[in-house]
């Protein structure tokens, strides 16, 4: 959802690229549905790996509730975690509730991070 977002919003001027340690092998059902409500479609997508590769290109790393895996990527770049619940698996209205809060946070990451004019800090990896 945060990628989807963030590159929705960037509109071109930066891009997010979203992955995990223990990425599933679909998009959940309820949040595809989710963003579906909103105008954004996330069901063609699939979950990636997140490799060492897209941590070296990022310039600023945001994680979401990392360590709840109990695995959290070290990285030298600068990382945030938002402290998320992950909304696999959760019921339709819970997930509703998870979509918001992400764009909630990607608004206020692209406000800090893209002028009208271009990128301040490219944001790569979500």
């Amino acid at each position: 959802m945060a990628e989807a977002f963030f590159n929705h919003y960037a509109a071109g001027k930066a891009e997010a690229i979203s992955a995990g340690t223990q990425p599933a092998s679909h998009v959940d059902q309820n949040v595809a549905k989710a963003m579906r409500e909103i105008g954004i479609d996330i069901s063609s997508r699939r979950p990636k790996a997140l490799t060492v590769e897209m941590l070296e290109g990022a310039n600023r790393i945001i994680t979401m509730g990392c360590g709840s895996e109990g695995i959290c990527p070290a990285t030298f770049a600068p990382t945030e975690d938002w402290q998320l619940e992950d909304p696999e698996g959760k019921p339709i209205y819970k997930v509703r509730e998870i979509r918001d809060e992400i764009e909630a946070k990607v608004k206020k990451l692209i406000k800090e991070t893209i002028t009208d004019t271009g990128v301040k800090n490219v944001e790569t990896a979500i």
